[in-house]
C-alpha cells in the first residue's frame, strides 16, 4: 500500500514536471498569476497564435496547474494552485545562483588566461 502510494506520488510529480517542459507554458502561468484569462487575452499577451495558447492550456489543464471555468460562450483559464507561482520563483532564483557561479568561474578562467 505505501509502495503504491509513493509511486503514484512519484508519478504525479513527473507529471506536473513534464506540464512545466515548455517555456511558453511556463509564460502562460505567469500571465495567468494576476487573474483568470481567456485564451485569446493570453495569446495577445503573449504574441502567439490562439491554436497554440489553447494547445498549451489543454496540456496545464490535464496536468491540473490550470483550471478552466465558463461564463456564457468565454472560457477563462486560472492557476488551480498559486503555489505554482512561488515554486517557479523558487526555481528562478536557483537557477540565477547558477548563472553567478558560472559568470564567476569564466572570469577566473579569462583571468588566469590572460594573467
Amino acid at each position: 500500500m505505501v509502495e503504491n502510494l509513493k509511486e503514484e506520488v512519484l508519478r504525479l510529480h513527473a507529471q506536473v514536471c513534464s506540464g512545466l517542459a515548455d517555456p511558453n507554458r511556463i509564460l502562460i502561468i505567469y500571465s495567468l498569476a494576476d487573474g483568470p484569462r481567456n485564451v485569446n487575452d493570453i495569446a495577445s499577451k503573449m504574441e502567439l497564435p490562439q491554436p497554440t495558447v489553447s494547445r498549451h492550456l489543454k496540456i496545464l489543464r490535464e496536468r491540473s496547474i490550470v483550471r478552466a471555468d465558463r461564463d456564457g460562450q468565454t472560457i477563462n483559464y486560472r492557476l488551480a494552485d498559486h503555489r505554482i507561482i512561488r515554486a517557479l520563483d523558487l526555481l528562478r532564483a536557483a537557477l540565477a545562483d547558477q548563472l553567478k557561479d558560472q559568470a564567476l568561474l569564466a572570469t577566473q578562467v579569462n583571468e588566469n588566461l590572460v594573467g
